[in-house]
C-alpha cells in the first residue's frame, strides 16, 4: 500500500467514525418529543411540507420523497420560493417540518410567521434549541452538536448525515404505525426494478387456453403434444374435479425416456406435489421458490382451490425484471 492510499484510508475511517458517533448521540438523546412529532403527522388531515435551505434542503426533499413513497403524502417546499408565492402551498390542515443545523436560517424566517399566523403545527429539527427555529417549533427534533465529519468543521457532513437518519426515523414509525403493506408500496412504485419485483404472479402469469394441462387419463403421447403447444417446457395433470394432481417437465422427459414411453399413462411419469404458487404472492416471492427448490425449476403452476388458474415461468419473471 502507498502512503497516499493509507493516508486516504485514514482520512475515511476518521469521517465513518465521526458520523457513527454523532448518529450514536442522537440515538441516546432520542426521547418523547420523537412520539409528540409522529403523533402530529400522523393526525393531520392534509400533507407533511419539509422546508431547509441548502445542504438542509437536499436532504428535506429526500426525507419528503421517502414519505410520500411510504404512506405520507409530503412534499418539499423552498423557503426561498416559499417567500415569493410557494407559501400558498402550504394550507391550514398541513404540519411543517423545517430543518436548519445551527436553526438561525433567515431564509425559513418567512415560513415560521406563517406557520404561527395560520396555527400550523410546526416541528423544529436543529442542533440548537435556543435557536430562532428551536424556540419557534411546536415539537424540537434535536440533532446531535458534536461538529461536522469535515476537518475543517464547516462543510455539512455529520449534521446531513444526523438529519438524513431522523428523516428516515420518521418515514418508517409512520409505515409501521399505518400498516403499510408490501401492495401498499407496489402502488407508489409500479416502475423501475422495484415495480418489477413488487408485480404480483397474477400480473405474469398465462391464463386459460394458455395453460398445458391433459387428464389423468391422458397418455403420454397426448402429454407431449400439449407441452409442445403450449410452450412452456411442461404439462400438468389435473382429475375428474380438475384439481392438480402432478407436473410432467422437460427434464422428466429426458429421465424417462424409452422406447415405450409414449404409450404411457401419465400417471407413470409426472411428478406428484409439485411446486405451486398462488396468484396474490409477488412475482418476487415466486421467483425465490423457484430458486430454491433442490432441482431448480423453472415453472410454477398457479392455483386457486388447487385448481390451475395460471402458470408462470421463471423466463416471464426475468422479461418482467423481476429475476
Amino acid at each position: 500500500m502507498t502512503a497516499e492510499e493509507n493516508t486516504d484510508l485514514q482520512s475515511a475511517r476518521r469521517t465513518l467514525d465521526k458520523e457513527i458517533e454523532a448518529l450514536r448521540m442522537m440515538e441516546n438523546g432520542l426521547d418523547n418529543s420523537l412520539t409528540q412529532a409522529l403523533d402530529l403527522m400522523q393526525k393531520t388531515t392534509g400533507r407533511v411540507i419539509i422546508t431547509g435551505m441548502g445542504k438542509s434542503g437536499h436532504v428535506g426533499s429526500k426525507i419528503a420523497a421517502t414519505m410520500a413513497s411510504t404512506g405520507t403524502p409530503s412534499f418539499f417546499v423552498h423557503p426561498g420560493e416559499a417567500s415569493h408565492g410557494d407559501l400558498g402551498m402550504v394550507t391550514p390542515n398541513d404540519i411543517v417540518v423545517a430543518i436548519s443545523n445551527s436553526g438561525e436560517t433567515k431564509e425559513l424566517s418567512d415560513i415560521i410567521i406563517y406557520c404561527k399566523r395560520y396555527g400550523i403545527p410546526l416541528i423544529a429539527v436543529t442542533k440548537n434549541a435556543n435557536s430562532a427555529l428551536g424556540r419557534a417549533g411546536d415539537v424540537l427534533l434535536k440533532l446531535p452538536d458534536d461538529g461536522e465529519a469535515c476537518p475543517l468543521g464547516l462543510a455539512p457532513t455529520s449534521s446531513t448525515t444526523a438529519t438524513m437518519v431522523l428523516g428516515d426515523i420518521l418515514a418508517v414509525c409512520l409505515l409501521e404505525r399505518k400498516g403499510f403493506s408490501k401492495t401498499d408500496f407496489k402502488q407508489r412504485h409500479p416502475g423501475g426494478k422495484l415495480g418489477a419485483f413488487l408485480q404480483k404472479v397474477s400480473d405474469l402469469m398465462h391464463k386459460g387456453s394458455e395453460i398445458p394441462l391433459v387428464s389423468e387419463n391422458a397418455s403420454m403421447q397426448n402429454a407431449l403434444l400439449e407441452m409442445t403447444s403450449k410452450m412452456l417446457g411442461c404439462v400438468g395433470v389435473t382429475n375428474d374435479n380438475g384439481e392438480l394432481l402432478g407436473i410432467i417437465t422437460d427434464g422428466d422427459l429426458r429421465r424417462c425416456i424409452s422406447p415405450d414411453m409414449l404409450g404411457k399413462n401419465v400417471s407413470e411419469i409426472m411428478t406428484r406435489n409439485p411446486k405451486t404458487t398462488t396468484p396474490d404472492i409477488l412475482v418476487a416471492e415466486a421467483v425465490n421458490i423457484m430458486n430454491n427448490t433442490g432441482k431448480g425449476i423453472t415453472q410454477l403452476f398457479v392455483l386457486d382451490d388447487n385448481k390451475p388458474v395460471g402458470i408462470v415461468h421463471l423466463h416471464d419473471c426475468l422479461r418482467a425484471g423481476a429475476a
